[in-house]
């Protein structure tokens, strides 16, 4: 092995924390991803330096690169370009401990990045006007459900306020885990 000091690598999205991938790196992956801002690894069955992507143009945006506490680790916070598993999922780790919150969240970043024609989470990020009347009339929704007392009713109707709820953070800068940041926050406080 040319590089001896390899090193794993957990890579996660920084927006939904969702955990992507695990890879291996060494001083001159974590060099080259620094100096140009996108994900680098060394490759152990090619024996070489290699930037995530290369070939299917799934790029790892690096936002910051942080050691564990020995020091024999590294955690990747990202921003993917596209799927990150090979094997075309979201996450190599797909299926495994994701909470639905987490899906989701990846799902509106990802028809925000790509604006696929017949998207309505597409739709609805192009219309703020619109995007903010659906949040309203899915919160009226759910206070009305109150009356039915249909624990079926009101759990599809927070589903749906949920979902619009998480589209309008999306648009307006806002990570869902900031939200529940600052839930933590005014607990502790």
């Amino acid at each position: 092995m040319s590089e001896p000091e390899l090193v794993p690598v957990v890579v996660q999205d920084v927006d939904s924390g969702r955990v992507l991938m695990l890879a291996y790196g060494n001083a001159e992956s974590f060099r080259k991803s620094e100096e140009s801002g996108w994900m680098h690894f060394w490759s152990r069955s090619r024996d070489r330096l290699w930037m995530k992507g290369e070939s299917s143009g799934h790029r790892l945006r690096v936002v910051s690169l942080h050691w564990d506490c020995d020091r024999d680790a590294v955690l990747a916070r990202v921003r993917p370009s596209g799927p990150a598993c090979h094997l075309g999922g979201t996450s190599c780790f797909d299926g495994v401990g994701e909470d639905p919150i987490s899906t989701l969240w990846s799902t509106i970043a990802d028809r925000a990045a790509r604006r696929p024609e017949g998207s309505y989470v597409a739709r609805l990020l192009a219309d703020p006007l619109e995007l903010r009347k659906k949040v309203g009339e899915e919160a009226v929704e759910l206070i009305l459900t109150d009356g039915d007392r249909s624990p079926t009713r009101v759990r599809e109707e927070a589903a749906d306020l949920l979902f619009h709820l998480l589209v309008f953070l999306y648009q307006n800068g806002v990570r869902y885990p900031e939200v529940l940041a600052e839930l933590e926050r005014r607990r502790s406080a």
